[in-house]
């Protein structure tokens, strides 16, 4: 079921012209050019691994709504993209399913600011953990992914990115779990971490 095509959209948001419309602009978003890792590309990955994960979601449906809007604001030169992204879905969804719905989803996209879910937050766990399975990908996957996210961040100097960037590897090395569902914890955080702990070294060794 995993995809982006409207037919996907449509068996959680419904056919209405308003559906119609919401589908285009959220396809629109994560067209935008300036994107080089989080396009419809990292969208589709992200729902196809929420389907293999979904039995271990509480409401698979408001998951994938999530997904959808994860990332529909993406600005480099910002910070907020996740709050952005957020009221971006409370707006687009209006309409289109139950109200309980949209709270699920804009407290689900918020969660993917720190990918910190509560330990009984089984909706959080799945999402956080089809967003970070990128990280466990075999070496020269991962690496290319990493050198997507720097040529979205262009407009930073190679300082000021590896910087950051730093801050982000160590916070993802430091949280309880990288990864909540008991499958994706398994066959994941091991090549994960490895992923992780040798960019972190990569970046360390640069000259300031």
């Amino acid at each position: 079921m995993a995809g982006v095509d409207f037919e996907h959209w449509t068996q959680l948001a419904g056919d209405s012209p308003t559906s119609r419309t919401e589908w285009a602009a959220v396809v629109g978003a994560w067209s935008e050019p300036h994107r080089r890792y989080h396009d419809l590309a990292h969208l589709t990955a992200v729902l196809g691994i929420i389907d293999s994960l979904a039995g271990a979601a509480a409401d698979p449906a408001a998951v994938r709504l999530a997904a959808w809007y994860h990332d529909v604001a993406y600005d480099p030169a910002r910070g907020d993209n996740e709050e952005v992204s957020a009221g971006r879905a409370r707006i687009g969804l209006v309409g289109l399913v139950d109200d309980a719905t949209v709270a699920e989803v804009e407290r689900l996209v918020l969660l993917t600011a720190g990918h910190d879910p509560q330990p009984d937050d089984a909706n959080g766990a799945v999402l956080c953990d089809a967003d970070l399975a990128v990280l466990a990908s075999p070496a020269p996957a991962y690496v290319a992914y990493a050198s997507a996210v720097r040529e979205e961040y262009g407009h930073l100097s190679d300082a000021e990115f590896t910087a950051g960037r730093i801050a982000v590897l160590e916070h993802l090395l430091a949280l309880p779990a990288l990864f909540r569902t008991p499958a994706a914890a398994e066959q994941w955080t091991a090549p994960a971490r490895a992923n992780l702990a040798a960019e972190l070294s990569l970046l360390r060794a640069r000259p300031s």
